[in-house]
């Protein structure tokens, strides 16, 4: 499923962060690598990712660099749950941009945990270990041991905050389907009672202009016929709006804009870090960002084991298929 979106949509998914660093980096090296300052920046143990030492021998994977993704809803009852894993890569060797998102309910092995669970499940245990960088180092390990790609980097965003961000960008605008609305405005009545929140309900399909609590209701739809698979895109949806006004947003707004986004921002990327990402983004000539989900279909199915639901896949095929499209661009 190797869908290509316009690198003028596409790339405000996960590295809106990046543009708007880009586009600031004509008010100054120093003002933007103070203004990176404000991730919140969290250190890991590169000798405790599960790194395979023998990946080299087996890929080449010079001039590609992998960042994990998070998107942790705090407010989702669990401490520190990621709602959204998506693997960003850098492919100078192929000149490529890409986005691999991962299914949430996939059936994994999670280092130091007996048995197998959700791999969204892991940056929540690791949260629960009271260590500073247990969420994310964890989440990780998890992807490194299943998938064999030696992440060592990630950037992790609170959606449980998208609200306040979405509002200071006036809304977004998203195409209700009938079946989405049928869910909706349930999300829409139980964040409102959270937050103390007063958003109205969504009346109607089609293209609606959603503040940032419906925006984060669509966001949360599980239940429509296409699962989580819908799901994960309903996020990315979000995201791309959201970016989408960020670049479009005048440059006397970004101060304010980044003052809310990036405390949002876990990161062990330090400014200088960021800075140079950019760099190589901007200096790939694409006009298309690729994007591809894992486990692929009909590589898995959703069964119920012990009453709960679970994505079981074949785990050998899916880490090839993952070594294939993120290293070897096939």
């Amino acid at each position: 499923m190797k869908n290509l979106k316009k690198m003028s949509s596409g790339r405000k998914i996960l590295i809106g962060i990046i543009s708007l660093i880009l586009i600031l980096s004509a008010g100054g090296y120093a003002y933007v690598y103070t203004t990176l300052n404000k991730v919140n920046n969290i250190a890991l143990d590169t000798n405790d990712l599960a790194i395979n030492p023998n990946l080299n021998n087996q890929v080449d994977t010079t001039d590609i660099k992998n960042i994990a993704i998070f998107g942790i809803d705090s407010s989702d009852g669990q401490i520190g749950r990621s709602d959204s894993i998506m693997i960003l890569t850098i492919d100078e060797k192929h000149d490529k941009l890409k986005v691999s998102s991962i299914i949430r309910d996939s059936y994994v092995e999670i280092p130091g945990r007996e048995g197998k669970d959700k791999i969204n499940h892991a940056y929540a245990f690791g949260t629960a270990s009271g260590e500073t960088n247990g969420g994310p180092t964890l989440a990780i390990k998890t992807l490194n041991k299943n998938f064999n790609l030696n992440i060592q980097d990630f950037i992790s965003v609170n959606f449980s905050s998208l609200p306040k961000l979405i509002d200071s960008v006036g809304g977004i605008q998203v195409n209700i389907t009938s079946e989405e609305l049928k869910y909706i405005n349930g999300y829409v009545d139980g964040l409102n009672t959270v937050n103390n929140t007063n958003s109205s309900r969504i009346s109607s399909t089609g293209n609606q202009q959603l503040d940032g609590t419906q925006a984060l209701a669509y966001s949360r739809i599980r239940y429509t016929s296409g699962g989580d698979f819908e799901r994960s895109q309903r996020q990315r949806t979000v995201l791309t709006a959201l970016f989408g006004k960020f670049k479009s947003a005048s440059v006397t707004s970004y101060p304010s804009l980044l003052k809310d986004l990036l405390p949002l921002v876990d990161t062990n990327l330090t400014p200088t870090d960021f800075l140079s990402l950019a760099m190589k983004v901007n200096s790939l000539s694409i006009s298309e960002l690729a994007q591809d989900r894992f486990p692929r279909d009909n590589y898995g199915e959703g069964k119920l084991i012990n009453g709960i639901y679970y994505y079981v896949f074949d785990i050998e095929e899916t880490a090839k298929q993952m070594t294939d499209y993120i290293f070897l661009d096939k």
